[in-house]
């Protein structure tokens, strides 16, 4: 189980392990800040390998400017050849931050992996709770090389997922959200795409594998 946990000094990403879902083991805990992370389900090279989204707020200008990277590990406790994978200006529906979504699935044309997309437009106005949240939450995909995920292989270049249904853009928790988190591939070729949605409620959108992957190579 990947998470992100609050502590006095800052979020740091984790990694733990467990049998019941009751007691956990925790194997890795990441320095501050980092805020989310997920593993891919097979080792590559002999090694795990995880996407994370730390967000130095110093080294970036100040701003937000928080990028997706990949590090691997021997064991799950020790991380490192930590690699920056995509830059928030590589991507055309963000300007603000990218990071992982879903873990990553195996296809014959690489590993298929959701991730997600934030930009900030200064005229939207009370978007939920909060006075103001300017923010809006995209799903893109993108395909990574089987041997070496810190290539990127194809990305479409649009969002995947934009929140324009009523359930994620009005009456949530934070609307204009769509935020990837589970995806599985079955025997048939369908590719179930769980997101949530105004940080209120859990969805589920079909595609096929082949039609994802080449809106990969597409661009």
């Amino acid at each position: 189980m990947c998470f992100a946990v609050d502590t006095r000094h800052g979020v740091r990403g984790g990694i733990a392990v467990t049998e019941d879902f009751r007691s956990f083991e925790v194997l890795s805990l990441s320095v501050p800040d980092n805020r989310n992370m997920v593993l891919f389900p097979e080792r590559i090279g002999g090694k795990y390998v995880r996407l994370e989204r730390p967000f130095p707020v110093y080294s970036r200008g100040g701003v937000d400017r928080f990028d997706m990277w990949i590090s691997d590990s021997p064991d799950l406790r020790y991380w490192g050849n930590s690699r920056l994978l995509l830059a928030v200006e590589q991507v055309p529906f963000a300007n603000d931050k990218v990071g992982p979504g879903a873990p990553p699935i195996k296809t014959e044309k690489g590993w298929l992996t959701t991730f997600h997309a934030v930009d900030i437009d200064p005229k939207r106005g009370k978007n939920g709770w909060e006075t103001t949240w300017k923010k809006r939450y995209s799903a893109g995909i993108m395909l990574l090389d089987l041997d070496d995920p810190s290539r990127v292989v194809g990305m479409c270049r649009s969002p995947l997922l934009a929140p324009e249904a009523k359930y994620e853009a009005e009456g949530g928790f934070r609307n204009h959200v769509i935020f990837p988190g589970g995806m599985v591939l079955e025997d048939t070729g369908e590719v179930k795409i769980y997101y949530g949605a105004a940080d209120t409620v859990e969805c589920l959108a079909t595609a096929d594998v082949d039609d994802l992957i080449r809106l990969c190579l597409e661009g």
